[in-house]
């Protein structure tokens, strides 16, 4: 599984990528927001000379030509970009247009098996399915992932199942355990993958034995 990371911090992005796990990033216009970041292209550059791997940057329009415009000019600002579309009918008819052209596209706002095998019969990477957001209005996100992931291999289909809006750890051990591709993670659960009590407890009675053997 790849573990991109689903943030506009740059912190967060560089302690993430310093572990040496990283494989891309997400980002999206409220996490832009909440960095307070006013210049949007000059920051997904600044992401992309720091991550050896695909970074989704999201288009804003959602009329066709709008979309396709943002998209071209998004991709010139380096080779990691990937281009974040939704899953709207002007969104479709756009991926289709830039995946000929050879743009990488992570068609996001996933809700549904049909959403996810239109965009990658239209030409997507990459589909995110959110499964918290189903979560919270009492649906069973993982189902959809598991779906997804049957309908792909039923058909051959080489896009890539990217699990988004992932809240904790076992959202994450739920996603590797039906095979998405790539999981999308806040920093928190990052650093909560490498947490166990055990661990604690076992490496400080080690340390305390180590220490009465130097005594």
């Amino acid at each position: 599984m790849k573990f991109f990371i689903d943030t506009a911090n740059l912190t967060e992005i560089s302690e993430a990528n310093n572990m040496g796990i990283l494989d891309g990033v997400t980002t999206n216009p409220s996490l832009m927001a909440k960095e307070g970041i006013s210049d949007v292209n000059g920051h997904y550059l600044k992401i992309c000379e720091m991550v050896d791997g695909d970074v989704s940057a999201e288009v804003i329009s959602t009329d066709y030509e709008g979309i396709v415009r943002e998209g071209r000019e998004l991709v010139k600002i380096h080779d990691n970009i990937t281009v974040k579309i939704p899953m709207i009918k002007d969104g479709v008819k756009a991926i289709s247009t830039l995946a000929a052209e050879g743009v990488k596209i992570n068609c996001t706002l996933i809700f549904n098996v049909a959403q996810a095998l239109i965009a990658a019969k239209a030409g997507a990477k990459y589909v995110s399915p959110f499964i918290g957001r189903l979560d919270d209005i009492g649906q069973d996100g993982m189902v959809l992932i598991e779906d997804i992931r049957q309908v792909f291999d039923n058909y051959d289909l080489d896009t890539e199942i990217l699990a988004a809006s992932i809240r904790h750890n076992q959202h994450l051990l739920a996603c590797m355990l039906a095979g998405a591709d790539v999981a999308t993670l806040p920093f928190k659960v990052i650093e909560g993958m490498i947490k166990h009590p055990l661990t604690d407890s076992g490496l400080a009675k080690f340390l305390a034995d180590h220490a009465k053997s130097k005594g």
